[in-house]
C-alpha cells in the first residue's frame, strides 16, 4: 500500500483486522521497519487524538517525526491555480508540495473541507496535490469527504466488543452549534459496508449523505425506531451533503441528542463517538461517562490503526 485515503485501501478487512491485533498485542516489533525513515504530518486543521496517535504509532515503528502546522508558524499557502497572489499569502501549495516531500519519507495530511465548493470537496483538491506533487507515499489524517483512520479504529473497537456474530450498528446524527463536514460519517458508513453488520444511519430529513458512502447502510429518519436493538450507537453530527445546501445547518433539533432515555430504547449498546465531543448537545453527561461508552477504548485505538497503515507503507517503500 503506497497512499491511504480510504477505508477500501485495506483490502481484506479479516486480515487488516488480524494485522491491527497484532499490532496492538506486539507495539514494538516492527521497529527497524521505520529506523533511519522521517514522517512529516501536516496540518491545515486542528488536531489532538490523530496528532497525537499518528506521532505515537510512528516512533513505534522506529520513525522519526516532523510535525508541520501551516497555519501557526509557516507561510500562508495559495492553493488554487491560476491566481494573482497579490494578497496575504506567500507561498504556492504547488512549490511548498515537492519542498516537504524532499524532507521526508511519508505524508501524513490533515485538510477539512472547506465548505466554499462542494466540487472541490469531493475531489479532495489538497490532499490529491500532495499526492501528484510530493513524490512520496501519502495516508490522510482527516480529509474533506473521509477519515478512514479514525474509521479503522472505530471497525477495530466493535470487533473488540462485538457480543454476536452480526451486531446492529446504528450511526445517528445529532445536533451541533456550527456546521461539520461530512468526513467522520461518510468514512464510517463507508467501512461498516465492507463489514455483514446490521448497519442503520438515522438523520433528519434533509441530512442524507451521499449514496456513494451510504451504499447498502439502511436509512431511517426516524431516530428511535432506527435505535430499537441496536448493538452499538455511533453519534455524529454533519452540515447538509446535497448540493443546493451542502454545509449548511438546517436542523439543531436537541431531540436528537443521545441521551439515557434514546439508549434505553437500545439492546443495551455501546456508545461510540470519534471525540472532540459536544456534551449535552451530542450526548448526555450519564451516557458518555456510562460503563458502556467506548469513547476512550476507541480512541486509543487510533494509535493501533495509524500504526498498521503505517507498517504497510513502510513496507511498500
Amino acid at each position: 500500500m503506497r497512499h491511504f485515503t480510504s477505508i477500501r485501501q485495506l483490502g481484506d478487512l479479516n486480515k487488516a483486522l488480524a494485522a491491527a491485533k497484532f499490532v496492538k498485542e506486539n507495539p514494538f516489533a516492527d521497529q527497524s521497519l521505520g529506523k533511519n525513515r522521517t514522517l512529516l504530518m501536516v496540518f491545515f486543521n486542528n488536531s489532538l487524538r490523530t496528532r497525537l496517535s499518528t506521532q505515537k504509532a510512528a516512533l513505534n515503528l522506529g520513525m522519526n517525526v516532523i510535525v508541520l502546522d501551516v497555519n501557526q508558524g509557516a507561510w500562508k499557502l495559495e492553493t488554487e491555480r491560476g491566481v494573482i497572489m497579490d494578497g496575504d499569502k506567500s507561498e504556492h501549495l504547488l512549490e511548498a508540495i515537492p519542498v516537504m516531500g524532499a524532507y521526508c519519507d511519508v505524508i501524513g495530511v490533515r485538510s477539512f473541507a472547506r465548505f466554499e465548493k462542494r466540487e472541490d470537496d469531493y475531489q479532495e483538491v489538497v490532499l490529491n496535490q500532495f499526492i501528484k506533487y510530493s513524490g512520496r507515499p501519502v495516508f490522510s489524517m482527516e480529509a474533506a469527504t473521509r477519515h478512514p483512520l479514525q474509521t479503522f479504529a472505530d471497525l477495530i473497537t466493535i470487533e473488540e466488543y462485538r457480543k454476536n456474530r452480526r451486531p446492529k450498528v446504528v450511526m445517528t446524527w445529532a445536533p451541533h452549534p456550527k456546521a461539520l463536514p461530512q468526513a467522520v460519517p461518510n468514512s464510517f458508513a463507508e467501512g461498516l459496508n465492507m463489514t455483514d453488520y446490521d448497519f442503520v444511519i438515522a438523520n433528519p430529513e434533509g441530512y442524507d449523505l451521499d449514496l456513494e458512502f451510504v451504499g447498502n447502510a439502511k436509512v431511517m429518519h426516524n431516530q428511535n425506531e432506527a435505535l430499537k436493538g441496536a448493538d452499538f450507537v455511533y453519534a455524529k453530527n454533519w452540515s447538509v451533503a446535497e448540493p443546493s445546501h451542502y454545509g449548511q445547518v438546517l436542523n439543531r433539533d436537541m431531540d436528537w441528542t443521545v441521551t439515557a432515555d434514546k439508549m434505553a430504547l437500545t439492546n443495551d449498546a455501546f456508545f461510540m463517538h470519534c471525540l472532540p465531543v459536544r456534551r449535552n448537545m451530542i450526548v448526555s453527561d450519564d451516557v458518555i461517562e456510562s460503563p458502556r461508552s467506548l469513547v476512550i477504548p476507541e480512541a486509543a485505538n487510533r494509535v493501533v490503526s495509524a500504526q498498521t497503515v503505517l507498517k504497510e507503507i513502510l513496507k511498500s517503500l
